[in-house]
């Protein structure tokens, strides 16, 4: 992380456990590498031929089970294009509570930027929107506690495994978020269709935080209200709306370019 680098670090927390099923070569190769100990055992098919990660397993003393009909784990969803390799992995070594992520203060800092999901249901566009946040240098992603898609195995593997790069913060509720978020001098920015400003006239001169809506019906209205301005990305006449973890990508994009 490069702009909230000044906040104390608070007591760890104990966490509820919650395990899933992630698949695929370079995801379980990217847990292997950088959260081991989130890793409960690993699932090989026979003809599995990558030395390299095979040698990985072994040197960390993972547990491995085979991975073949018959002995299909049950929460491996059965179109899964696994490579011929899972991992059974702990979600919760993911996240963090917000309250440690902030610690006391947030440096005002324009090259912090934080993506805020609320009430994001498609698996798909929340590994979407973690990858763009990697590939655009975004500080944290921040998910809701409830009404919002988990991290699952299809978060892991549409985000091309960088929900082990990014961090990532659990949060209990989007609107408490928000006002911690502005009590710290964050700009918060909801992204609408309806906003007042094109995010392309938008000048970002301090930490901001972009709030996403649901993918059918948007921020909620309280949380619209509580944002220090709604933004919208101008499309041209002939499309009415764009997917939203497109929006993401593009708003993210627009970002970074205002800081270069």
């Amino acid at each position: 992380m490069r702009a909230m680098r000044q906040f104390k670090k608070a007591a760890p927390r104990k966490r509820t456990k919650e395990v899933t099923m992630i698949f695929g070569k370079h995801p379980v190769d990217l847990a292997l590498e950088t959260v081991p100990k989130a890793i409960k055992s690993v699932y090989l098919a026979p003809n599995f031929s990558e030395a390299r990660v095979v040698a990985k397993i072994k040197r960390l003393g993972c547990p491995v089970r085979p991975l073949e009909p018959g002995r299909w784990p049950h929460d491996l969803p059965q179109t899964a294009n696994h490579q011929g390799i899972a991992a059974s992995f702990d979600t919760s070594s993911l996240l963090r509570p917000l309250t440690d992520f902030l610690g006391d203060e947030i440096v005002a800092d324009p090259s912090t930027l934080l993506l805020v999901l609320a009430e994001i249901q498609d698996p798909q566009n929340v590994g979407a929107m973690i990858r763009s946040a990697a590939a655009f240098g975004v500080t944290a992603v921040l998910l809701p506690q409830q009404q919002q898609a988990p991290i699952t195995g299809t978060v892991v593997k549409v985000s091309a495994g960088m929900t082990f790069r990014v961090p990532l913060v659990s949060i209990k509720n989007v609107n408490q978020a928000i006002e911690q978020l502005r009590e710290r001098d964050v700009e918060v920015l909801g992204l609408s269709g309806g906003g007042a400003k094109s995010l392309f006239e938008h000048t970002f001169t301090k930490a901001t935080a972009l709030v996403v809506g649901n993918e059918g019906t948007g921020l909620r209205s309280k949380t619209a209200s509580l944002c220090d301005a709604l933004v919208k990305i101008p499309l041209h006449p002939r499309c009415e709306s764009l997917n939203a973890a497109a929006a993401v990508t593009t708003s993210l994009a627009v970002w970074q370019k205002d800081r270069s």
